[in-house]
């Protein structure tokens, strides 16, 4: 038998093994992250769980910092079993359809988005998105309508007034789609995809490019588009050339090589 003085000797030898607060590590977590520090985030995040954090925090937390990462494809994954347990949080369900609209998953981004927009405060991120996927669809009184809602929540946010315009530039309406990108460019003047789309839009009112007609589809359009840009180069206007091939290129994906051969060996 060992005597008790060899006992309290050892016990008195062993090392103190600090205790790891993983709320207030996951708290700090959070913090970091809301502040853009994802790495930090990330590290007390793996520490937490180490110390043996679990629960739906950790799960949600960890789905946020995908999301933050812009890893949207994991972030989709998962929000999907927290939303099985939440199905009306409304952080969650904006979070998961733009992540969906992100990965291109338009469909579950559409429910996603609309199950958020039936709460009274939903942000102006979920309409914009909605906007987003109702240019997609071509439905542009629902583009207007979402962009509206978006702009009542926060009208200096460019991002939206951007959308907007580019909404009004697939529709054909040049004038509209200037004015918008004018004022998204007046409210984030180092936006450089703002600035790029008010310079093709002042380009192709410039060049009098062809409008969209009423119920036009997207290749019938893109195939106009294109015939203008040949007509142009022929006649030397380069930058009515280039303007009406930029065009064709987003109009449509069946025109893409075709115009994006043009706008290549005019642009030389």
């Amino acid at each position: 038998m060992i005597p008790w003085i060899a006992l309290a000797a050892v016990s008195a030898a062993s090392p103190t093994v600090p205790l790891v607060d993983t709320r207030a590590l996951l708290k700090d977590a959070s913090q970091a992250m809301e502040a853009g520090r994802l790495e930090q985030a990330r590290l007390m995040t793996e520490r937490a769980t180490a110390a043996g954090a679990t629960g739906a925090s950790v799960d949600r937390l960890l789905a946020d910092l995908a999301y933050a990462s812009e890893d949207y494809s994991q972030a989709l994954t998962r929000y999907q079993p927290l939303l099985a347990n939440a199905p009306a949080d409304p952080a969650l369900l904006e979070h998961a359809g733009i992540a969906a609209l992100k990965i291109g998953d338009l469909e579950r981004a559409s429910g996603l988005l609309d199950r958020a927009a039936s709460n009274s405060e939903a942000s102006w991120r979920v309409w914009n998105a909605l906007g987003v996927i109702a240019d997609m669809g071509r439905d542009w009184e629902s583009a207007d309508k979402a962009y509206q809602r978006a702009l009542d929540r926060a009208p200096e946010r460019a991002e939206v007034v951007n959308n907007l315009g580019w909404s009004h530039l697939l529709r054909g309406n040049w004038s509209t789609a200037v004015e918008n990108f004018g004022r998204a460019a007046a409210l984030d003047p180092n936006f450089k995809r703002i600035a790029n789309n008010l310079e093709l839009a002042r380009t192709a009112l410039a060049a009098e490019l062809p409008k969209r007609r009423e119920g036009e589809s997207d290749d019938a359009w893109a195939y106009r588009l294109n015939d203008a840009g040949v007509a142009a180069e022929i006649l030397g206007d380069k930058p009515r050339a280039i303007a009406a091939f930029s065009r064709a290129l987003e109009a449509s994906d069946l025109w893409y090589a075709r115009a994006a051969n043009n706008l290549e060996a005019v642009s030389r």
